[in-house]
């Protein structure tokens, strides 16, 4: 899939279903753009649907060369982090925020510490905890021993999108409001696909094909 709109962004377990349904099958892969992280993937886990979406880079402190989030150790059974120096830090509360709760832990001993410039300019390093984190970091360590199935969206996406753009040419849509530019990409799309079976099958095993 390619880099996603916001609108888009809400598009990844509906399609995903929508393609297990049409294949028959019980078990489904997807492979996705980092901006489909988050809320689509706690909706994928739920379908029984296996994601593997990389996590955005957005963190300031990593732009700023101080410690980004992945430096605190998460420990479940203690619902506690660990820092680079070895502090706790603690559950204070949890707040609602664009329909997520987020969990707030910090440690007391920041002001002291000989790492606080490397960690945060604050008076203390904060870091927020989404409630259903443990969907996201067991995707990550599923990505990490699949690094090539990054490889697999690329080669498996970017050709469609690319030869269809330049079919399109530097216009795009020649048609206006949402019922006809839909119909004009579904032709595109309907051209595409019917080319690939014709390089792949061969004209006559897809006329064939048709006429069965």
């Amino acid at each position: 899939m390619r880099s996603p709109t916001s609108v888009q962004t809400e598009q990844l377990s509906l399609m995903a279903k929508q393609a297990r349904e049409a294949m028959a099958s019980d078990t489904l892969s997807v492979v996705a753009d980092r901006g489909y992280f988050k809320s689509e993937i706690l909706a994928c886990h739920d379908a029984n649907i296996t994601a593997y979406v990389p996590k955005p880079m957005t963190s300031a402190a990593k732009a700023d060369g101080r410690f980004n989030n992945d430096a605190f150790i998460y420990d479940s059974a203690k619902n506690e982090y660990t820092c680079p120096a070895g502090e706790a830090l603690i559950w204070r509360f949890s707040s609602i925020e664009k329909g997520m709760r987020l969990h707030r832990y910090w440690s007391s001993k920041c002001q002291g510490c000989t790492l606080k410039l490397q960690c945060t300019p604050s008076k203390q390093r904060r870091v927020r905890r989404w409630e259903h984190e443990a969907v996201l970091e067991e995707m990550q360590n599923r990505l990490s021993n699949a690094p090539e199935m990054m490889r697999v969206r690329k080669r498996t996406v970017e050709d469609p999108f690319g030869t269809l753009k330049q079919w399109m040419g530097a216009t795009h849509f020649l048609t206006r409001r949402l019922p006809g530019v839909g119909a004009e990409m579904s032709l595109n799309v309907l051209a595409y696909n019917l080319k690939r079976v014709m390089n792949i099958l061969g004209t006559n095993n897809l006329m064939k094909a048709m006429s069965a």
